[in-house]
């Protein structure tokens, strides 16, 4: 292994360690973070890496393709299917009307009919990247603007390739060998038969997914290595690739295709399990890359072409994102952050501008600042999404403000406030309400805010981790927060917030399962609630009961479960992050419990209550 390898990758991970941190500290996400960490240690500025630019994207490469092949492992048929509707019309609708868009203004600005065209179709793409970071992020993906927007992208994704396989029928001249070595299949071939091999391709990849990859995944799943399986899945994926590059296209298409074809196969999850651990950091690696490669010196000299280009190009996609929100019935809020999230030109606009350039459609200038055009709508996302959450929707959308009432309304009336009203905090605020207690409701979908706010509940839109957002809802005088948000790590920012600005509230905090309760425990929380632990008791009562329990006994043996579950809970706290140490304490715990439950079956056998039954029991316990 080359030190130039190891310098550049310490010089990656020190970036992402720096600028993540300080940019989820001004609220920005880690987005912003890791593509402003590229544009400081880019050649541009600190020139930490790259050359101007012109090699910092092969860094990247295998992070592109990783993630592409995610990409094509979400693609699962039922979903599509599900959101057919949606992906066919709104897809359909915003992808085309851009392209034509782009393809007329670029035939006024004196191009030809066929680099314009390809051009429109590499401008269409947005990045799945940042939209699905975006709304995982900020606890969005359950919201309208999220659904709209995972529709067009799964439009976009699966567009791709048929665009590159129209591309060489628009191509002037025959393709020709760009790089060192072994010469692609189809160089000097003319565009029919590019476009002809290009599906031949694809399709053979489909095929040999169903024929091969999936067989082969069995047979090595019956070896129960799981690091096996992971070397397995990188085989197919890079195999997949570098057959593509063989034969003349991207890489990243053939991991695209490798991912389509198994998110219909069984080991789909255990491929997504297993390459999770990765994604994350393969996605930092792609946004620090695009930051670095942005080419300062190539917009010093052309400032107004590459700003005017930018700017056009994301005003045309926001516009035409807008109307078509509107026409599918997106609220003004949703319809927002639908149009911002998808305004910017994507990750697969590269693959696209790459293989334009290599079919002579546009020369390398020109190349290079679509290029910067690209990187330079992706690094201006993030700044849009803060002017549109701390600038447009106080004002123009659901009201974060309390202008309508004062703030002796607010915390006087309220001494809970409920941070996320989905199932779980609503349920809780509709158990309050029943019993006289109106709780101050916090809430970043839009949508529910309106409908809660028409249905009487006191409603703040917003991001619940603000300290503004907080002091409008009252807590500085509320006595209790419950923390009922669906994302964990938004939970534990909001518990870290209100102990440092609200060291007086009561914070409850709702925890998704046993390891998001550790992770509680270890932020120094006591008031939590497994959302599934009581549930789960309540069923097992239950069927205590059918099965001849008196009530009281399964009632009390439930509750003697969960008081022992829950003291089980801390005691293996300390303990999960060695494997062997917490299988060994959970087995002894486990025992510990069957022996607490028999002893106090043994104790109550002749207690009894039989008002607990309406209608007899058989047995006791």
């Amino acid at each position: 292994m080359s030190s130039a390898f190891l310098h550049d990758a310490l010089i990656y991970l020190a970036c992402a360690i720096v600028f993540v941190p300080i940019a989820k500290k001004l609220g920005m996400g880690s987005v912003l973070g890791y593509l402003l960490g590229g544009i400081i240690i880019g050649p541009f500025f600190l020139g930490f890496v790259g050359e101007e630019g012109k090699d910092i994207m092969h860094f990247a490469e295998f992070g592109v393709v990783m993630m592409l092949f995610l990409a094509g492992l979400e693609l699962e048929p039922a979903t599509f299917w599900r959101m057919r509707r949606l992906i066919l019309g709104a897809g359909f609708l915003q992808t085309a009307a851009i392209i034509g868009a782009c393809f007329c203004l670029f035939l006024v600005l004196g191009f030809n009919w066929q680099a314009s065209l390809a051009i429109g179709l590499a401008l269409s793409m947005s990045s799945t990247a940042i939209i699905m970071q975006t709304f995982r992020e900020k606890g969005l993906t359950k919201t309208q603007s999220a659904r709209g927007a995972l529709a067009v992208s799964l439009f976009q994704d699966v567009s791709v390739i048929p665009i590159l396989a129209l591309l060489p029928l628009l191509a002037v001249t025959t393709l020709v060998k760009t790089s060192d070595g072994p010469a692609p299949l189809i160089e000097g071939m003319p565009g029919w038969a590019q476009t002809l091999t290009l599906l031949v391709a694809a399709n053979a990849v489909l095929l040999a997914g169903h024929f091969l990859f999936v067989p082969f995944l069995r047979f090595i799943a019956r070896i129960r290595l799981r690091e096996l399986f992971t070397a397995a899945a990188l085989f197919i994926v890079i195999g997949t690739a570098y057959l593509m590059i063989r034969v003349g296209f991207s890489p990243a298409l053939g991991a695209f295709l490798a991912g389509v074809v198994l998110a219909t196969s069984e080991f789909r999850h255990e491929l997504e399990s297993d390459i999770e651990p990765f994604k994350g950091v393969l996605l930092g690696l792609f946004f620090i890359a695009v930051g670095a490669s942005v080419n300062f010196s190539l917009m010093m000299t052309n400032p107004v072409t590459i700003l005017g280009l930018v700017f056009g190009v994301i005003a045309i996609k926001a516009v035409i994102t807008g109307i078509t929100g509107r026409l599918f019935g997106l609220s003004f809020d949703q319809n927002m952050l639908f149009t911002v999230t998808l305004s910017q030109v994507g990750e697969f606009a590269f693959v696209l501008f790459a293989f334009i350039h290599q079919l002579h459609i546009l020369s390398a200038s020109w190349t290079d600042i679509m290029m910067g055009v690209t990187a330079t709508s992706m690094a201006l996302t993030p700044l849009l999404l803060l002017i549109n959450e701390r600038l447009i929707l106080p004002y123009f959308g659901t009201k974060e403000s309390v202008e309508t009432k004062s703030h002796d309304d607010i915390s006087g009336g309220n001494a809970v406030i409920i941070a996320g009203f989905g199932h779980f905090g609503s349920t809780i605020g509709r158990f309050l309400r029943a019993n006289g207690i109106t709780a101050t409701i916090l809430d970043n979908d839009s949508d529910r805010v309106e409908i809660l706010r028409k249905m009487g509940f006191t409603v703040f839109y917003g991001d619940a981790t603000r300290l503004d957002i907080l002091k409008s809802a009252g807590a500085d005088e509320a006595k209790v927060l419950i923390a009922a948000i669906d994302s964990p790590e938004i939970n534990l920012e909001l518990i870290d917030r209100v102990r440092k600005e609200f060291p007086k509230l009561e914070v409850m905090v709702r925890a998704k399962s046993r390891l998001d309760a550790y992770e509680l425990l270890d932020a120094g929380m006591e008031n939590i609630y497994r959302e599934s632990l009581d549930t789960s008791i309540r069923l097992g009562v239950d069927v205590l009961i059918k099965l001849g329990f008196r009530r009281y006994s399964a009632t009390r043996a439930g509750q003697n479960f969960f008081r022992y579950d829950e003291a089980s809970l801390r005691k293996l706290a300390a303990h999960r992050h060695d494997r062997e140490s917490y299988i060994f304490k959970t087995r002894e715990q486990i025992e510990l419990q069957e022996q607490l439950l028999a002893g106090d079956r043994d104790v109550m056998t002749n207690v009894h209550d039989d008002a607990w039954n309406g209608d007899g029991a058989k047995r006791g316990s």
